[in-house]
Formats: structure tokens, sequence, C-alpha cells
């Protein structure tokens, strides 16, 4: 007989601290999914000082896993709160609390499955009992099928919100064009609004920006489906902003965007000029990062650059970390290549892959050039060869300037990263064949795209005379018309400057 019934205060207290301990011994998806959604409701206290804990499920389904597989760890996890024995009754409805008039017993679909009883692994409805493959209670509950559940959630999550699916970390190709960005994009989705906060990326078309982003997002929807996250572009915010002025909702505009959890909006240069909108943003703005909110930006300049910026939002833009993504270098687009290839299941060989991105400069371009191929391949059952390649590369590949805007260091800084040798080497007199070739090809570049002097780029090179600077030239325009290894490398280097030249 019970002498006593906690009052809903004290039930919540030892719930709250359950759920902490709980959490720790179990993982997200299954933590997510049977612990929050299954309330503890009642505790009820005997003469003997033994308790009976109700805890409360949506489903019949949720009750039965719930006492199948964690029963001894919330028993166990509710005894040490309570300090006392405790048996639990897992109850099928709506959560009540303790002094509802209406009983147990009076709940529509209610089902008691005292620790007694024996729970039956049976078939669910909708599948044919004479199909020996049906899926069963246990194989429905087991941690496999929960982190696939869970990981279902995520991807839906993300597809409402508007999120690529492939844009995660794993595909993101890292280098050292890059590698910060990655490091605090990882950091930030670890730990949403207390990392970075705001976290500003930028820089041109096709280095990686949006991808980064939506990584962010995507991680955080893995670690919880449950988390309010909001991806627009500047475009679509300036857009939603003036809708909600014409229809009188501004005040639902307010309420969805200030009580989000993570904010992404991408290209948010758009917002420059439209003071409306500036005005609406710089107050969301303050009521995010004053409840921790994590604010994600993207813009293809930094914020002193964006014209018509309202000092108040540049001022804010930069109190937080900003990072230049800068244009992808040749081995960063061979590896970007190899990650999109593989992922649309075609067989790119290295060279092939490096013959590509000798002739190709971003991330879009790129996934321009998989797409194209995959079509080849799968609607005109061709195979990848480089015939394949240069043709389609022809159509693609855009005519680069001769002459570019870049100084004479830019050029040997250039070709030392790109042959991975020390500038002093480079500029040096040793004759190792490695950094010769490479001292070369800086010659010809010096020559070609700044129509230097002979005697000019021979003082580059530890004061070499112009016949010299000459047998170099001469001999990489040989190479480039036989080898076409010299083909890429000077395709690549002059692609990587012209990235360059337009910063």
């Amino acid at each position: 007989m019970f002498t006593h019934t906690l009052e809903e205060n004290e039930i919540n207290t030892v719930w709250k601290a359950t759920q902490e301990t709980l959490k720790t011994q179990l993982t997200p998806a299954v933590f997510n999914t049977w612990i929050v959604s299954n309330p503890l409701t009642k505790v009820e206290v005997d003469q003997q000082n033994q308790a009976l804990a109700t805890i409360t499920c949506p489903t019949a389904f949720h009750a039965t896993n719930l006492k199948k597989n964690l029963y001894t760890q919330i028993k166990e996890t509710l005894e040490a709160q309570l300090n006392k024995k405790v048996e639990i009754e897992f109850i099928v409805g709506t959560p009540f609390t303790p002094n509802a008039s209406s009983s147990v017993d009076n709940l529509s679909q209610t089902a008691h499955l005292l620790p007694s009883q024996p729970v039956k692994t049976q078939q669910l409805h909708g599948f044919s009992s004479g199909n020996s493959t049906s899926p069963t209670v246990d194989e429905l509950f087991s941690a496999h099928t929960l982190q696939a559940s869970f990981q279902d959630r995520s991807k839906t999550a993300a597809k409402r919100i508007g999120l690529r699916l492939d844009y995660t970390f794993k595909t993101f190709a890292v280098s050292t064009t890059n590698e910060m960005a990655h490091a605090a994009a990882t950091a930030v989705s670890n730990n949403p609004g207390a990392a970075y906060n705001p976290l500003f990326l930028y820089g041109g078309v096709g280095v990686g920006k949006t991808h980064l982003m939506q990584a962010i997002a995507n991680n955080i929807l893995k670690q919880n489906p449950e988390t309010n996250v909001i991806y627009c572009t500047g475009e679509e915010f300036t857009n939603e902003i003036v809708n909600a002025i014409q229809k009188k909702r501004a005040f639902d505009f307010k309420q969805k965007y200030r009580n989000t959890q993570v904010l992404l909006i991408d290209d948010v240069q758009f917002l420059a000029g439209k003071n409306a909108v500036q005005e609406e943003f710089f107050h969301t703005f303050n009521a995010l990062t004053k409840q921790a909110s994590q604010i994600i930006l993207t813009s293809d300049r930094p914020p002193h650059e964006i014209n018509l910026l309202e000092s108040r939002l540049r001022s804010r833009f930069e109190a937080g970390l900003m990072i230049d993504i800068q244009q992808p270098s040749f081995e960063l687009r061979t590896a970007i290549l190899l990650i999109k290839a593989q992922a649309n299941h075609l067989d790119l060989p290295m060279n092939l892959a490096q013959l590509i991105s000798s002739k190709v400069d971003g991330a879009r371009r790129i996934e321009g050039i998989i797409k194209l191929l995959r079509s080849e391949v799968e609607l005109k059952q061709r195979t990848i060869t480089e015939e394949l390649i240069q043709s389609l590369l022809k159509t693609e590949a855009p005519t680069i300037s001769p002459n570019l805007r870049v100084k004479p260091q830019d050029i040997i800084k250039t070709v030392a990263d790109h042959y991975r040798i020390k500038q002093s080497a480079l500029k040096g007199k040793r004759r190792i064949k490695d950094i010769v070739g490479a001292r070369h090809t800086a010659m010809y570049l010096l020559r070609k795209e700044l129509n230097m002097p002979l005697e000019e780029i021979g003082k580059w090179f530890s004061g070499r005379d112009h016949t010299s600077v000459l047998h170099a030239i001469n001999k990489i325009e040989s190479e480039i018309k036989e080898e076409s290894l010299t083909q890429q490398d000077i395709s690549a280097l002059r692609m990587s400057l012209t990235a360059i030249s337009k910063i």
C-alpha cells in the first residue's frame, strides 16, 4: 500500500537528474529517441519505503522497447536519485501531472508493463505473418535500427531546411588554401554558439564557402535533428522581409528568425544598400548573439569592402572570426575532382584528374565537368579516356589571358609552392634536376606572362646571364610541345596565377 506520492516539482527534479546521468551512458540517438520523449510522470512510495515509478510513453512500441532494453539502466539511475528501491511501470498515453484528476485506468490505450510480466517479441501490424523476413520488435529497436532512424530524421530535417546532403565535412577537400576555414567550421559545428560567433567566411566564386557553411548545419543536425536551424541566401532573407511587410506579418518574421538556434546566411553582401533589411537584420543579429545562438555568414568579400553596408553591421561582422578562403590550388582541385568522381561512381585515373584540374579553376566548374563526364559514361556508354577529357575541356575550359596582373615574386612563390621547394633554392645556384626544372619554368612564366627582359629575369636567379635564361625558356617551350606533364604544370600554374591576379 502506498503511503504518499511525490509532488510534481519533486518528480521533475528527479527526472532531470536521471536524464543527466543517462545522457552520459547512452548514445545521442538512443537518448533523444527513447528517454527525452518518455518522461517520468508519477512516483509512489509504500510502507517499506519502496517506490513505484510510472513512465508515460507515446506508443506501445516505446513502452515495450524501454522495458526490454533500458529497464535496468533507468531503474538503477532512479534508485540512485531516490535513494530507495524502485520498480517501474510503463504506460501508454499522453503525459500527465501527478495531480491530474483522471486516473491511469481512464486513459485510452493504456498498457501496463510491469517487470513480472513477460514481453513477447511479436510482429508489427502491417507485416505478413507468413513472411519469415518480417522485422521483429527486437530488430526494430536494435541499436543499429535506432541509429538509422536517428540519421533519417537528420536527413529529413536537412532537406526541409534546404541543405544539400552531399555538402558534408567528409566530402570537403582540405589544403593550405582552406584549412583554417575548415578547422573553424568544424569547431563551430561541434559547439555552436560558443566557439566562434559570428563566423564570417569570404572568398571568390567556387572556393567552397557554401559547401563549408552547409557542412556545419548538416553536422549539427546529425548530432541533434531537433536543432532549430535556418539556412537562406541574402536575397531570400530580403524577399521574406518584403513579403512580411506587405502582408502585415512582420511579427511572424521576427519570431521565426529571432528564436532560431543556428542562422546561416549565404551571400550576405546582398543585404547592403537596403536600409529596411539592414535594420531588421541588425536587431535579429543582436537578439541571436544575446541568447548565444550561432550565426554563420558568407560573402564574396570582407566586410570592409562591402559597399553600402552599415557601419554597425560591419563592426558586428568583424567582431567574430573572419576567414578568407583562397582559390583552390592545383593539388586541391585534383582532390576535389577525385572526391566528386567517386561520389558519382566514376573511375577517374589520377593522371586524367590532374589534366582536368590544370584546365579548370573553381569547384563549381569542376562539378560541371563531372556532370558532363557522367552523362557521357551513362548515356553514351563511353569510356573515360584522355581523348574524351580533352574533347570536354575544349568546350568547358576558359581561355586564360596570356598577360596576368601579378608581380615577379608572385610567380616565383607560386612555382616554388607548386613544386614544393623553397624560394631560396629556386633562385639559387644548385643544379639538382628537380630544382633546375622548376627554375626553368619560373623563367619561362616571367618572360611569357610579364614580358620581362632576359637580363632582368636573370637578376632574380642569382645573376644568371641572358643566354642561360633564353636556354631555359626554349627548353620549356620544347617540352610543352612534346610532354603532356609539362603542359599540365604550365596550365596549373597559370590557373593559380590567374586567381592571384583577381585578388
